[in-house]
Parts: C-alpha cells; sequence; structure tokens
C-alpha cells in the first residue's frame, strides 16, 4: 500500500479540532497497544490458528513503527529500522498514533475505514500545537510506510505444506495443522528461526518420560480427580491466546512503571519483537521435533515401549488440543519472553503488582508481582490443561527467557551504548 493512500485513507480535514487531554495514567503507546489489540483479536475467546500468529506479527508492525516515529523525535536509541529527520518540536503523540493506525489500515478496507476515525479522535485529544502535530502526523506515516516494506515479503503468508505421517490407505485426522510454516517468516531480532533451537525431547524410554506422562495423565485429563479447583481455574484462564494474553500484561506495567512515551515506545516493541520470535522460534522447534501431544501419547501408552506408562483408552485434556506437535511449549515461550524481557530491560524480576483478566475464564482476575512466579503459573497451567509434559514446559520457559535476553540486548539499544 502506497504512502499516499495510506494518507488519504487515515488523515481527515478535522484532525486539528481541540479535544480531552489524554489520560495521565496512559500514554499514546499504550492507547493504540489497547486498540490495536482490539482490531487484530476482536473480544471473545479465540482458538489456536493462524490467525492468532498473523495478529502477533501486525502487533510487532505496530510497535516498531510507534517506536521508530518516537525514537525518530527523540534520537535515544538505535533506530529498529529506519530514524527520519525529526525536528525535536515534532509531536511524539501524533507521531506515534499515526504510525500505529497506518500499519492497522493496511490491515483490509475495514480496518482502514476505523482506523480513521479513530485516528481523527485520537489526534483531536492531543494538545501539541498544531504545527506540531501536522509534523508528527507525516513522520508517523512515512516511518509506518518503512516498517510495512520491511516485512512486505517476511513469509508470513506461505502456503501450508505440513504432510501428515501415515501409511497407504491409512485413516488420519484431516484438520489443518496450525503454524507448519510460521519457522519460515522472517526473524524480527534473531539470526535465524532455529538460533534458540532446543535439544531433543526426552527419550520413551526413560523414566522422566514416565513420571511427566503419569503427571499429565492425572492432573491434565478434563475429568481428572486430582487436579484442584485452583489448577483448574489457571488451566482455563491460560486458554486465552494471541494479544491479549500477553499484551495487556506489558501494557499494565509501563503505566505502573510511569515510563515516559520514548521509554514505553522501546519496552513495547522490545516485547512485540520478543514474542514475534519467540514464535517464530517455537514452531520452528515444533515441527522440526513432531513430537506427539498427551491425548496420542495416553491413548496409545501401550506401545511407547515404557513399562511404567499405561495406556487409558478415552482420555482426553481439558479442551481441545492446539493443532501442532507438542514440543516445546509454545505459551511457555511467550510467557519467559515476557519474563526474559522484564528481567534484562527492568534488572529485576520484581514487578509492581499486575492485573489481568482472561476471555477464557470470565470474571477471574489473576495478579503478579514477579515474572518468575507469572512464568510457572503459565508453565503448569499448560499441564493440568493436559496439553504439555513438565520437560516441555521447562525447556519453553528456558528458551523464552533466552529470547528475551537476546532481543533487550540487541535492538533498539540506547544510543550511547550501541556498537560497544
Amino acid at each position: 500500500m502506497r504512502l499516499s493512500h495510506l494518507a488519504s485513507a487515515i488523515i481527515p480535514s478535522a484532525w486539528l479540532a481541540i479535544g480531552v487531554s489524554i489520560s495521565a495514567s496512559a500514554n499514546v503507546i499504550t492507547d493504540w497497544d489497547e486498540k490495536a489489540v482490539a482490531v487484530v483479536m476482536p473480544a471473545g475467546a479465540a482458538g489456536v490458528s493462524q490467525t492468532v500468529y498473523a495478529a502477533e506479527r501486525t502487533m510487532g508492525m505496530v510497535h516498531a513503527a510507534m517506536f521508530d516515529a518516537v525514537n525518530s523525535i527523540e534520537r535515544r536509541y538505535q533506530p529498529y529500522v529506519v530514524q527520519l529527520p525529526a525536528d525535536r518540536a515534532t509531536s511524539k503523540d501524533a507521531a506515534a498514533a499515526a504510525a500505529a493506525a497506518t500499519i492497522l489500515a493496511a490491515i483490509d478496507a475495514k480496518s482502514a475505514s476505523a482506523m480513521k476515525d479513530a485516528l481523527a479522535s485520537y489526534l483531536a485529544s492531543i494538545r501539541d500545537d498544531d504545527a506540531a502535530k501536522a509534523d508528527g502526523v507525516k513522520l508517523g506515516l512515512a516511518v509506518a510506510a518503512k516498517i510495512l516494506d520491511a516485512r512486505a515479503n517476511d513469509g508470513h503468508d506461505a502456503v501450508d505444506e505440513y504432510r501428515p505421517r501415515t501409511s497407504p490407505g491409512v485413516y488420519v485426522p484431516t484438520a489443518i495443522t496450525a503454524g507448519s510454516n510460521w519457522s519460515k517468516v522472517k526473524p524480527f531480532a534473531m539470526t535465524s528461526a532455529s538460533q534458540f533451537r532446543p535439544d531433543a525431547p526426552v527419550a520413551l524410554s526413560s523414566k522422566e518420560w514416565a513420571t511427566d506422562y503419569n503427571e499429565i495423565k492425572d492432573y491434565g485429563g478434563r475429568t481428572s480427580a486430582k487436579r484442584s479447583p485452583q489448577q483448574t481455574e489457571n488451566a482455563r484462564f491460560w486458554l486465552m491466546v494471541g494479544p491479549p494474553a500477553y499484551h495487556p500484561f506489558v501494557r499494565q506495567l509501563v503505566i505502573a512503571k510511569k515510563m515516559s512515551i520514548s521509554e514505553s515506545a522501546r519496552f513495547m516493541a522490545l516485547a512485540s519483537v520478543g514474542l514475534n520470535d519467540a514464535l517464530i522460534a517455537v514452531f520452528d522447534a515444533k515441527y522440526h521435533y513432531n513430537f506427539w501431544r498427551p491425548i496420542t501419547a495416553i491413548r496409545n501408552g501401550d506401545i511407547d515401549g515404557n513399562d511404567l506408562t499405561e495406556r487409558e483408552a478415552s482420555w482426553q485434556p481439558i479442551e481441545n488440543t492446539p493443532m501442532h506437535p507438542e514440543y516445546p511449549c509454545a505459551h511457555c515461550i511467550l510467557s519467559g519472553t515476557i519474563a526474559g524481557i522484564v528481567k534484562a530491560a527492568l534488572g529485576t524480576e520484581d514487578i509492581p503488582e499486575i492485573a489481568i483478566t482472561s476471555p477464557a475464564a470470565p470474571g477471574v482476575t489473576h495478579r503478579y508481582t514477579n515474572m518468575t512466579a507469572f512464568a510457572d503459573e503459565v508453565a503448569n497451567a499448560r499441564i493440568c490443561a493436559g496439553f504439555h509434559y513438565r520437560f516441555s514446559t521447562r525447556v519453553g520457559t528456558d528458551m523464552g527467557l533466552k529470547i528475551g535476553e537476546y532481543v533487550v540486548g540487541n535492538v533498539m539499544q540506547p544510543a550511547q551504548t550501541a556498537g560497544r
């Protein structure tokens, strides 16, 4: 989509009107993160599908564009993609809002129309003078165009080519797998999709396999008598997927820490870049190892060659199993990545209390003050949901921590330390 087309689609003549001030508890970065999540993942629970990964990719572009737009004005960090000339008086609010709206407008015609109205309303609330806002809009548009160009041929639209393993004439489930080609997407920060690929899953003949098999068989079953009410709540809470699962957490942390616009732009961009690379890395590993899910393993527990595992013919997890291989745990790598970014960027795993909700568990609120506890809850939830073995959650969390640390140390570095 050309810049001129985007400009005409989202910049109305009424944007110069003066309106209410922006909330003192949030800023343009958190405001547009919230708007973007609502656009890419409309309200309501959602299952695992290609749409979820495409939504996270769009969020990555939104935050990259907002960061580079704001950073073009303040120049505190090395750019993610581009640093354009900008006067220091240029409105950072207008630049970030226009950048985010331009990325979201590129989704489809419906989004372009919605972003025209959303941006008009938001620009009217900014108190900067007319010239500063006009310069900000132009800058945001130009930066967003650079981000869109940079991701235009990144492999996100590769056709699914997963080949089910079978024998001639033998039936296998016919549902299309999710994310089978996502490892072909160009990383946002990593050098390759396999950069953090873990070692192979545990051997089926091992004691660890039997221990983890029996744990998930006992605690992850749909009608488990051993799983506690709290474990059941956690399992259902973390059935949420995509940007609604992690962006509200990061957004609240930015607000609680009272970050400046520049700090907010960088921190949320780091998180979005990290989440995207976590997805790319986890699907590289999942389809490389193609390890069986608990529902498959437990219903075939008599053929794994381990005397310590027993088959349960009708075993089912708490909900339908995501349609991609088991190893390693995707939610674990995502939560681990957020934990790694927080630890590396803020220098601590302790945080102000963050409260989040889940569309998969209406009426339930979970609160966190420590990133290790946050990642541990997610990992245990995936075991109690019947989706992942404990060894897989450990590996996934560890991958995420490494990716988070890598992202913080390698992109959007402070200008005075970059290149050391």
